[in-house]
Protein backbone atom coordinates (compact mmCIF):
# COMPACT_ATOMS: atom_id res chain seq x y z
CA UNK A 1 0.00 0.00 0.00
CA UNK A 2 1.14 3.51 -0.71
CA UNK A 3 -0.37 6.93 -0.23
CA UNK A 4 -1.48 9.01 -3.20
CA UNK A 5 1.48 11.08 -4.49
CA UNK A 6 3.51 9.29 -1.78
CA UNK A 7 2.48 11.97 0.71
CA UNK A 8 2.14 10.21 4.05
CA UNK A 9 0.18 12.41 6.47
CA UNK A 10 1.80 13.57 9.68
CA UNK A 11 -1.24 12.65 11.78
CA UNK A 12 -2.98 9.32 12.40
CA UNK A 13 -6.04 8.33 10.38
CA UNK A 14 -9.31 6.48 10.87
CA UNK A 15 -11.13 4.55 8.14
CA UNK A 16 -13.35 7.57 7.47
CA UNK A 17 -10.26 9.67 6.72
CA UNK A 18 -9.10 7.65 3.71
CA UNK A 19 -10.24 6.29 0.35
CA UNK A 20 -8.93 3.83 -2.24
CA UNK A 21 -7.92 5.15 -5.66
CA UNK A 22 -9.08 3.06 -8.66
CA UNK A 23 -6.29 1.63 -10.79
CA UNK A 24 -5.92 -0.03 -14.17
CA UNK A 25 -7.29 -3.55 -13.72
CA UNK A 26 -7.43 -6.81 -15.63
CA UNK A 27 -9.78 -8.38 -13.07
CA UNK A 28 -13.02 -8.67 -15.02
CA UNK A 29 -15.31 -10.16 -12.37
CA UNK A 30 -15.76 -10.16 -8.61
CA UNK A 31 -15.72 -13.95 -8.81
CA UNK A 32 -12.13 -13.85 -10.10
CA UNK A 33 -11.07 -12.67 -6.62
CA UNK A 34 -9.82 -15.17 -4.04
CA UNK A 35 -10.60 -13.93 -0.51
CA UNK A 36 -8.63 -16.64 1.29
CA UNK A 37 -6.79 -15.06 4.19
CA UNK A 38 -3.00 -15.55 4.53
CA UNK A 39 -3.15 -16.05 8.32
CA UNK A 40 -3.03 -19.90 8.24
CA UNK A 41 -6.28 -20.08 10.21
CA UNK A 42 -8.02 -22.05 7.46
CA UNK A 43 -10.52 -19.25 6.81
CA UNK A 44 -11.49 -18.64 3.20
CA UNK A 45 -12.91 -15.15 3.79
CA UNK A 46 -11.16 -12.48 5.91
CA UNK A 47 -13.84 -12.08 8.57
CA UNK A 48 -13.61 -13.07 12.25
CA UNK A 49 -16.52 -12.77 14.69
CA UNK A 50 -15.10 -11.14 17.81
CA UNK A 51 -14.98 -13.00 21.10
CA UNK A 52 -17.87 -11.06 22.63
CA UNK A 53 -20.53 -12.83 24.67
CA UNK A 54 -23.27 -11.01 22.75
CA UNK A 55 -21.80 -12.08 19.40
CA UNK A 56 -19.99 -15.41 19.48
CA UNK A 57 -21.90 -18.62 20.17
CA UNK A 58 -22.45 -21.94 18.49
CA UNK A 59 -24.97 -20.70 15.91
CA UNK A 60 -22.65 -17.87 14.88
CA UNK A 61 -19.66 -20.23 14.75
CA UNK A 62 -21.51 -22.79 12.63
CA UNK A 63 -22.98 -20.32 10.16
CA UNK A 64 -19.80 -18.33 9.59
CA UNK A 65 -17.54 -21.39 9.32
CA UNK A 66 -19.85 -22.82 6.67
CA UNK A 67 -19.23 -19.61 4.68
CA UNK A 68 -15.47 -19.61 5.30
CA UNK A 69 -15.19 -17.18 8.24
CA UNK A 70 -14.12 -17.79 11.85
CA UNK A 71 -15.77 -17.18 15.21
CA UNK A 72 -13.73 -16.75 18.40
CA UNK A 73 -15.59 -18.17 21.39
CA UNK A 74 -15.20 -15.85 24.42
CA UNK A 75 -12.79 -16.53 27.26
CA UNK A 76 -15.68 -16.11 29.73
CA UNK A 77 -17.26 -19.36 28.52
CA UNK A 78 -16.24 -22.31 30.69
CA UNK A 79 -13.75 -24.67 29.07
CA UNK A 80 -16.10 -27.66 29.21
CA UNK A 81 -18.83 -25.56 27.58
CA UNK A 82 -16.42 -24.54 24.81
CA UNK A 83 -15.56 -28.21 24.33
CA UNK A 84 -19.26 -28.99 23.96
CA UNK A 85 -19.74 -26.21 21.41
CA UNK A 86 -16.72 -27.31 19.38
CA UNK A 87 -17.82 -30.95 19.44
CA UNK A 88 -21.29 -29.94 18.26
CA UNK A 89 -19.85 -27.63 15.60
CA UNK A 90 -17.61 -30.33 14.16
CA UNK A 91 -20.58 -32.69 13.85
CA UNK A 92 -22.45 -30.21 11.61
CA UNK A 93 -22.74 -30.69 7.87
CA UNK A 94 -20.36 -28.41 5.90
CA UNK A 95 -23.04 -27.49 3.33
CA UNK A 96 -26.52 -28.09 4.75
CA UNK A 97 -27.78 -25.88 7.57
CA UNK A 98 -28.77 -27.37 10.91
CA UNK A 99 -32.59 -27.43 10.99
CA UNK A 100 -34.84 -26.42 13.84
CA UNK A 101 -36.71 -29.58 14.78
CA UNK A 102 -39.98 -30.29 16.61
CA UNK A 103 -42.53 -33.12 16.62
CA UNK A 104 -46.18 -33.23 15.65
CA UNK A 105 -47.32 -33.14 19.28
CA UNK A 106 -45.45 -29.93 20.06
CA UNK A 107 -47.30 -26.63 20.21
CA UNK A 108 -47.30 -23.59 17.93
CA UNK A 109 -45.78 -21.69 20.86
CA UNK A 110 -42.75 -23.99 20.73
CA UNK A 111 -42.27 -23.21 17.03
CA UNK A 112 -42.61 -19.45 17.59
CA UNK A 113 -39.94 -19.64 20.29
CA UNK A 114 -37.54 -21.44 17.94
CA UNK A 115 -38.05 -19.53 14.70
CA UNK A 116 -36.01 -16.42 15.73
CA UNK A 117 -32.96 -18.66 16.23
CA UNK A 118 -32.34 -18.99 12.48
CA UNK A 119 -32.75 -16.82 9.43
CA UNK A 120 -34.45 -19.47 7.29
CA UNK A 121 -37.91 -19.10 8.98
CA UNK A 122 -38.57 -22.84 9.06
CA UNK A 123 -39.16 -25.45 11.73
CA UNK A 124 -39.06 -29.03 10.49
CA UNK A 125 -41.59 -31.40 12.03
CA UNK A 126 -40.35 -34.99 12.28
CA UNK A 127 -41.81 -38.31 13.39
CA UNK A 128 -40.41 -40.62 16.05
CA UNK A 129 -37.84 -41.90 13.57
CA UNK A 130 -36.56 -38.38 12.80
CA UNK A 131 -38.11 -38.51 9.33
CA UNK A 132 -39.63 -35.21 8.11
CA UNK A 133 -43.41 -35.02 7.87
CA UNK A 134 -43.75 -31.29 7.19
CA UNK A 135 -42.55 -27.76 7.90
CA UNK A 136 -43.86 -24.80 9.87
CA UNK A 137 -43.10 -21.12 9.20
CA UNK A 138 -44.00 -17.94 11.06
CA UNK A 139 -46.69 -17.20 8.46
CA UNK A 140 -48.20 -20.62 9.06
CA UNK A 141 -48.53 -19.81 12.76
CA UNK A 142 -50.23 -16.44 12.24
CA UNK A 143 -53.70 -16.19 13.73
CA UNK A 144 -53.44 -19.65 15.31
CA UNK A 145 -53.89 -20.38 19.00
CA UNK A 146 -50.46 -20.85 20.57
CA UNK A 147 -51.49 -24.18 22.10
CA UNK A 148 -52.49 -25.67 18.75
CA UNK A 149 -50.50 -28.81 17.88
CA UNK A 150 -48.08 -28.60 14.98
CA UNK A 151 -49.79 -31.57 13.34
CA UNK A 152 -52.70 -29.20 12.64
CA UNK A 153 -50.71 -26.36 11.05
CA UNK A 154 -47.72 -27.94 9.31
CA UNK A 155 -47.23 -27.74 5.55
CA UNK A 156 -47.07 -31.37 4.41
CA UNK A 157 -45.06 -32.98 1.63
CA UNK A 158 -41.78 -31.02 1.93
CA UNK A 159 -39.13 -31.26 -0.76
CA UNK A 160 -36.84 -34.13 0.26
CA UNK A 161 -33.43 -34.70 -1.30
CA UNK A 162 -30.36 -36.83 -0.51
CA UNK A 163 -27.91 -34.80 1.57
CA UNK A 164 -25.19 -35.36 -1.04
CA UNK A 165 -27.19 -33.55 -3.75
CA UNK A 166 -25.11 -30.80 -5.38
CA UNK A 167 -26.12 -27.27 -4.29
CA UNK A 168 -26.99 -26.16 -7.83
CA UNK A 169 -29.32 -29.12 -8.27
CA UNK A 170 -30.88 -28.33 -4.91
CA UNK A 171 -31.57 -24.78 -6.10
CA UNK A 172 -33.07 -26.01 -9.38
CA UNK A 173 -35.33 -28.50 -7.60
CA UNK A 174 -36.50 -25.83 -5.15
CA UNK A 175 -37.13 -23.41 -8.00
CA UNK A 176 -39.02 -25.95 -10.10
CA UNK A 177 -41.29 -26.86 -7.23
CA UNK A 178 -41.50 -23.32 -5.79
CA UNK A 179 -40.71 -24.77 -2.39
CA UNK A 180 -39.44 -22.51 0.43
CA UNK A 181 -36.69 -24.96 1.45
CA UNK A 182 -35.25 -28.38 0.69
CA UNK A 183 -34.69 -30.96 3.42
CA UNK A 184 -31.63 -33.16 3.20
CA UNK A 185 -31.93 -36.83 4.15
CA UNK A 186 -29.23 -39.28 5.14
CA UNK A 187 -29.04 -42.82 3.71
CA UNK A 188 -31.67 -44.03 6.20
CA UNK A 189 -34.17 -41.28 5.34
CA UNK A 190 -33.57 -39.29 8.52
CA UNK A 191 -33.40 -35.50 8.53
CA UNK A 192 -29.78 -34.36 8.06
CA UNK A 193 -30.02 -30.71 7.02
CA UNK A 194 -31.89 -27.85 5.39
CA UNK A 195 -31.14 -25.54 2.47
CA UNK A 196 -32.95 -22.44 1.30
CA UNK A 197 -32.63 -21.29 -2.33
CA UNK A 198 -30.25 -18.55 -1.20
CA UNK A 199 -28.31 -21.04 0.90
CA UNK A 200 -27.84 -23.26 -2.15
CA UNK A 201 -26.48 -20.29 -4.12
CA UNK A 202 -24.13 -19.34 -1.28
CA UNK A 203 -22.86 -22.92 -1.10
CA UNK A 204 -21.60 -22.48 -4.66
CA UNK A 205 -19.90 -19.15 -3.91
CA UNK A 206 -18.31 -19.64 -0.51
CA UNK A 207 -15.84 -22.35 0.51
CA UNK A 208 -16.33 -23.61 4.08
CA UNK A 209 -13.53 -23.22 6.63
CA UNK A 210 -12.72 -26.89 7.24
CA UNK A 211 -10.05 -28.68 9.26
CA UNK A 212 -7.98 -31.58 7.91
CA UNK A 213 -10.83 -33.97 8.69
CA UNK A 214 -13.33 -31.92 6.68
CA UNK A 215 -15.07 -30.47 9.76
CA UNK A 216 -16.01 -26.85 10.42
CA UNK A 217 -13.36 -24.75 12.15
CA UNK A 218 -13.61 -22.75 15.38
CA UNK A 219 -11.38 -20.49 17.48
CA UNK A 220 -11.47 -19.84 21.22
CA UNK A 221 -10.07 -17.14 23.48
CA UNK A 222 -7.92 -17.47 26.59
CA UNK A 223 -7.33 -14.73 29.16
CA UNK A 224 -3.94 -13.98 30.67
CA UNK A 225 -4.93 -14.81 34.25
CA UNK A 226 -5.01 -18.20 35.94
CA UNK A 227 -3.32 -21.29 34.60
CA UNK A 228 -3.10 -20.33 30.95
CA UNK A 229 -1.27 -23.50 29.90
CA UNK A 230 -3.91 -25.79 31.40
CA UNK A 231 -6.72 -23.98 29.62
CA UNK A 232 -4.79 -23.94 26.35
CA UNK A 233 -4.26 -27.71 26.53
CA UNK A 234 -7.93 -28.28 27.32
CA UNK A 235 -8.96 -26.22 24.30
CA UNK A 236 -6.53 -28.07 22.05
CA UNK A 237 -7.90 -31.38 23.33
CA UNK A 238 -11.39 -30.09 22.51
CA UNK A 239 -10.37 -29.58 18.88
CA UNK A 240 -10.11 -25.78 18.74
CA UNK A 241 -8.38 -24.70 15.52
CA UNK A 242 -7.06 -21.27 16.57
CA UNK A 243 -6.09 -20.15 20.09
CA UNK A 244 -6.54 -16.44 20.86
CA UNK A 245 -4.76 -14.99 23.89
CA UNK A 246 -6.81 -11.92 24.66
CA UNK A 247 -6.68 -8.87 26.90
CA UNK A 248 -7.48 -5.21 26.34
CA UNK A 249 -3.86 -4.09 26.89
CA UNK A 250 -1.79 -6.66 25.09
CA UNK A 251 1.59 -4.94 25.35
CA UNK A 252 2.38 -6.04 28.89
CA UNK A 253 4.65 -8.58 30.59
CA UNK A 254 1.77 -10.81 31.67
CA UNK A 255 0.64 -11.16 28.06
CA UNK A 256 4.14 -12.10 26.90
CA UNK A 257 4.31 -14.80 29.58
CA UNK A 258 0.87 -16.09 28.56
CA UNK A 259 1.82 -16.26 24.86
CA UNK A 260 5.01 -18.16 25.71
CA UNK A 261 3.01 -20.64 27.81
CA UNK A 262 0.46 -21.23 25.04
CA UNK A 263 3.22 -21.53 22.45
CA UNK A 264 4.88 -24.29 24.49
CA UNK A 265 1.60 -26.17 24.78
CA UNK A 266 0.97 -25.97 21.02
CA UNK A 267 4.53 -26.97 20.13
CA UNK A 268 4.51 -29.87 22.61
CA UNK A 269 1.24 -31.10 21.11
CA UNK A 270 2.78 -31.01 17.63
CA UNK A 271 -0.31 -29.47 16.05
CA UNK A 272 -0.53 -26.72 13.42
CA UNK A 273 -2.75 -24.44 15.49
CA UNK A 274 -2.04 -20.71 15.04
CA UNK A 275 -1.72 -18.58 18.16
CA UNK A 276 -3.29 -15.11 18.01
CA UNK A 277 -2.75 -12.49 20.70
CA UNK A 278 -3.54 -8.87 21.44
CA UNK A 279 -4.47 -6.11 21.50
CA UNK A 280 -1.75 -3.63 20.51
CA UNK A 281 -1.50 -0.56 18.25
CA UNK A 282 2.25 -0.06 17.72
CA UNK A 283 5.08 -1.72 15.84
CA UNK A 284 6.87 -2.31 19.15
CA UNK A 285 3.82 -4.12 20.49
CA UNK A 286 3.65 -6.32 17.40
CA UNK A 287 7.34 -7.14 17.66
CA UNK A 288 7.14 -8.15 21.32
CA UNK A 289 4.07 -10.35 20.85
CA UNK A 290 5.41 -11.98 17.70
CA UNK A 291 8.76 -12.69 19.30
CA UNK A 292 6.95 -14.23 22.29
CA UNK A 293 5.30 -16.72 19.93
CA UNK A 294 2.19 -15.12 18.40
CA UNK A 295 1.50 -16.01 14.76
CA UNK A 296 -1.30 -13.44 14.58
CA UNK A 297 -1.40 -10.12 16.44
CA UNK A 298 -4.71 -8.39 17.11
CA UNK A 299 -4.62 -4.66 16.48
CA UNK A 300 -7.02 -2.13 17.97
CA UNK A 301 -7.44 -0.25 21.26
CA UNK A 302 -10.68 1.63 21.68
CA UNK A 303 -12.30 1.65 18.20
CA UNK A 304 -15.12 -0.78 19.02
CA UNK A 305 -18.75 0.36 19.19
CA UNK A 306 -19.18 -0.95 22.76
CA UNK A 307 -15.79 0.31 24.00
CA UNK A 308 -15.33 3.46 26.12
CA UNK A 309 -11.57 3.06 26.67
CA UNK A 310 -10.62 6.21 24.77
CA UNK A 311 -13.23 8.32 26.56
CA UNK A 312 -12.28 6.90 29.97
CA UNK A 313 -8.52 6.84 29.60
CA UNK A 314 -7.45 8.79 26.53
CA UNK A 315 -5.58 5.66 25.43
CA UNK A 316 -5.81 4.23 21.92
CA UNK A 317 -4.99 5.08 18.34
CA UNK A 318 -6.96 5.78 15.13
CA UNK A 319 -7.46 2.37 13.61
CA UNK A 320 -6.35 2.77 9.99
CA UNK A 321 -2.92 4.08 10.98
CA UNK A 322 -2.57 1.45 13.69
CA UNK A 323 -3.38 -1.33 11.20
CA UNK A 324 -1.00 0.00 8.53
CA UNK A 325 1.96 0.36 10.89
CA UNK A 326 1.36 -2.91 12.72
CA UNK A 327 0.83 -4.90 9.52
CA UNK A 328 4.16 -3.68 8.15
CA UNK A 329 5.93 -4.62 11.38
CA UNK A 330 4.31 -8.06 11.46
CA UNK A 331 5.28 -8.77 7.87
CA UNK A 332 8.96 -8.23 8.67
CA UNK A 333 8.69 -10.81 11.47
CA UNK A 334 6.79 -13.44 9.50
CA UNK A 335 3.55 -12.77 11.38
CA UNK A 336 0.21 -11.26 10.34
CA UNK A 337 -2.40 -9.08 12.03
CA UNK A 338 -6.13 -9.06 12.57
CA UNK A 339 -7.70 -5.58 12.53
CA UNK A 340 -9.96 -5.65 15.58
CA UNK A 341 -12.83 -3.18 15.76
CA UNK A 342 -13.92 0.09 14.24
CA UNK A 343 -15.65 -1.25 11.12
CA UNK A 344 -19.15 -0.02 10.30
CA UNK A 345 -19.30 -0.45 6.52
CA UNK A 346 -17.88 -2.90 3.95
CA UNK A 347 -15.52 -0.10 2.87
CA UNK A 348 -13.86 -0.23 6.30
CA UNK A 349 -13.14 -3.94 5.88
CA UNK A 350 -11.65 -3.31 2.43
CA UNK A 351 -9.50 -0.48 3.80
CA UNK A 352 -8.21 -2.62 6.68
CA UNK A 353 -7.21 -5.34 4.22
CA UNK A 354 -5.62 -2.78 1.91
CA UNK A 355 -3.62 -1.51 4.88
CA UNK A 356 -2.25 -5.03 5.36
CA UNK A 357 -4.57 -6.86 7.73
CA UNK A 358 -4.97 -10.58 7.07
CA UNK A 359 -8.51 -10.58 8.54
CA UNK A 360 -10.90 -8.17 10.18
CA UNK A 361 -12.60 -8.83 13.53
CA UNK A 362 -16.20 -7.65 13.78
CA UNK A 363 -18.32 -7.40 16.92
CA UNK A 364 -21.39 -5.21 17.29
CA UNK A 365 -22.17 -5.29 13.57
CA UNK A 366 -22.91 -9.02 13.97
CA UNK A 367 -24.69 -8.75 17.32
CA UNK A 368 -27.95 -7.68 15.67
CA UNK A 369 -28.46 -10.88 13.67
CA UNK A 370 -30.51 -14.02 14.14
CA UNK A 371 -27.37 -16.07 14.81
CA UNK A 372 -25.99 -14.05 17.74
CA UNK A 373 -26.56 -15.70 21.14
CA UNK A 374 -29.09 -13.24 22.61
CA UNK A 375 -32.86 -13.52 22.51
CA UNK A 376 -34.72 -11.55 19.87
CA UNK A 377 -36.59 -8.71 21.59
CA UNK A 378 -39.01 -6.07 20.32
CA UNK A 379 -39.02 -2.34 20.95
CA UNK A 380 -41.99 -0.03 21.40
CA UNK A 381 -42.34 0.32 17.62
CA UNK A 382 -42.38 -3.42 17.03
CA UNK A 383 -38.83 -3.52 15.64
CA UNK A 384 -36.66 -6.51 16.47
CA UNK A 385 -33.36 -6.05 18.28
CA UNK A 386 -30.80 -7.88 20.38
CA UNK A 387 -28.85 -6.61 23.35
CA UNK A 388 -25.11 -6.09 23.05
CA UNK A 389 -22.47 -5.07 25.57
CA UNK A 390 -18.73 -4.48 25.73
CA UNK A 391 -16.39 -7.08 27.18
CA UNK A 392 -14.88 -4.52 29.59
CA UNK A 393 -18.31 -3.30 30.73
CA UNK A 394 -19.67 -3.79 34.23
CA UNK A 395 -22.04 -6.44 32.88
CA UNK A 396 -19.21 -8.48 31.37
CA UNK A 397 -16.92 -8.01 34.37
CA UNK A 398 -19.66 -9.23 36.71
CA UNK A 399 -20.08 -12.39 34.65
CA UNK A 400 -16.32 -12.92 34.38
CA UNK A 401 -15.79 -12.61 38.16
CA UNK A 402 -18.73 -14.75 39.28
CA UNK A 403 -16.31 -17.18 40.93
CA UNK A 404 -14.67 -14.47 43.07
CA UNK A 405 -15.76 -13.61 46.60
CA UNK A 406 -18.33 -10.86 47.07
CA UNK A 407 -15.81 -8.20 48.11
CA UNK A 408 -13.53 -8.72 45.12
CA UNK A 409 -16.49 -8.76 42.73
CA UNK A 410 -17.78 -5.48 44.16
CA UNK A 411 -14.33 -3.88 43.91
CA UNK A 412 -13.75 -4.98 40.30
CA UNK A 413 -17.19 -3.74 39.28
CA UNK A 414 -16.08 -0.17 39.97
CA UNK A 415 -13.80 -0.26 36.93
CA UNK A 416 -15.41 -0.49 33.53
CA UNK A 417 -14.47 0.61 30.01
CA UNK A 418 -17.46 -0.50 28.00
CA UNK A 419 -21.20 -0.11 27.47
CA UNK A 420 -23.30 -2.56 29.50
CA UNK A 421 -26.52 -2.33 27.48
CA UNK A 422 -27.07 -1.41 23.85
CA UNK A 423 -29.81 -2.29 21.39
CA UNK A 424 -28.52 -3.71 18.12
CA UNK A 425 -31.46 -3.48 15.74
CA UNK A 426 -32.21 -6.44 13.51
CA UNK A 427 -31.97 -5.03 10.00
CA UNK A 428 -35.09 -6.21 8.16
CA UNK A 429 -33.11 -6.19 4.90
CA UNK A 430 -30.16 -8.14 6.35
CA UNK A 431 -31.41 -10.00 9.44
CA UNK A 432 -29.01 -12.95 9.21
CA UNK A 433 -25.25 -12.99 9.63
CA UNK A 434 -24.94 -14.46 6.13
CA UNK A 435 -26.67 -11.35 4.77
CA UNK A 436 -24.05 -9.20 6.50
CA UNK A 437 -21.26 -11.44 5.21
CA UNK A 438 -22.63 -11.18 1.66
CA UNK A 439 -22.54 -7.38 1.93
CA UNK A 440 -18.98 -7.38 3.27
CA UNK A 441 -17.58 -9.87 0.78
CA UNK A 442 -19.31 -8.14 -2.12
CA UNK A 443 -17.70 -4.85 -1.13
CA UNK A 444 -14.26 -6.37 -0.65
CA UNK A 445 -14.41 -8.28 -3.95
CA UNK A 446 -15.44 -5.12 -5.77
CA UNK A 447 -12.63 -3.16 -4.10
CA UNK A 448 -10.19 -5.78 -5.39
CA UNK A 449 -11.46 -5.37 -8.94
CA UNK A 450 -10.97 -1.58 -8.70
CA UNK A 451 -7.41 -2.14 -7.44
CA UNK A 452 -6.65 -4.84 -10.01
CA UNK A 453 -6.09 -7.48 -7.32
CA UNK A 454 -6.97 -11.16 -7.45
CA UNK A 455 -5.87 -11.96 -3.89
CA UNK A 456 -5.72 -10.14 -0.57
CA UNK A 457 -1.93 -9.94 -0.80
CA UNK A 458 -2.28 -8.26 -4.20
CA UNK A 459 -4.87 -5.88 -2.74
CA UNK A 460 -2.34 -4.70 -0.18
CA UNK A 461 0.46 -4.49 -2.74
CA UNK A 462 -1.57 -2.53 -5.30
CA UNK A 463 -3.64 -0.26 -3.07
CA UNK A 464 -3.21 3.49 -3.41
CA UNK A 465 -4.79 5.41 -0.55
CA UNK A 466 -5.78 9.06 -0.43
CA UNK A 467 -6.69 11.26 2.53
CA UNK A 468 -10.00 13.12 2.54
CA UNK A 469 -11.86 15.73 4.55
CA UNK A 470 -15.10 15.08 6.40
CA UNK A 471 -16.89 16.64 3.46
CA UNK A 472 -15.18 14.14 1.15
CA UNK A 473 -16.45 11.26 3.24
CA UNK A 474 -19.95 12.72 3.34
CA UNK A 475 -19.94 13.11 -0.45
CA UNK A 476 -19.50 9.34 -0.79
CA UNK A 477 -22.45 8.45 1.43
CA UNK A 478 -25.91 7.79 -0.06
CA UNK A 479 -28.14 10.85 0.16
CA UNK A 480 -31.15 12.42 -1.50
CA UNK A 481 -34.64 11.02 -1.96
Amino acid sequence: MRFLDDRRPEHDLTYDDVFLVPRRSSVASRFDVDLTTPDRSGATVPVVAANMTAVAGRRMAETLARRGALTVLPQDVATDAVAGIVSWLKSRHPVWDTPLVLRTGDAVADALNLLPKRAHDTVVVVDEGDRPVGTVSEAGCAGVDRFTRLADVLAPDPLLLPVDTAPREVFERIDARRAPVALGLDADGRLAGLLTPLGAIRAGIYTPALDDAGRLRAAAAIGINGDVAVKAKALLDAGVDVLVVDTAHGHQEKMLDAIAAVRRVVDDAGVAVPVAAGNVVTADGVADLAQAGADIVKVGVGPGAMCTTRMMTGVGRPQFSAVAECAAAARELGAVIWADGGVRHPRDVALALAAGAASVMIGSWLAGTYESPGDLLWDERGRGYKESFGMASKRAVSARTRGDNAFDRARKSLFEEGISASRQRLDPERPGVEDVLDEICSGVRSACTYAGARTLDELHERSVVGVQTTAGFTEGTPHGL
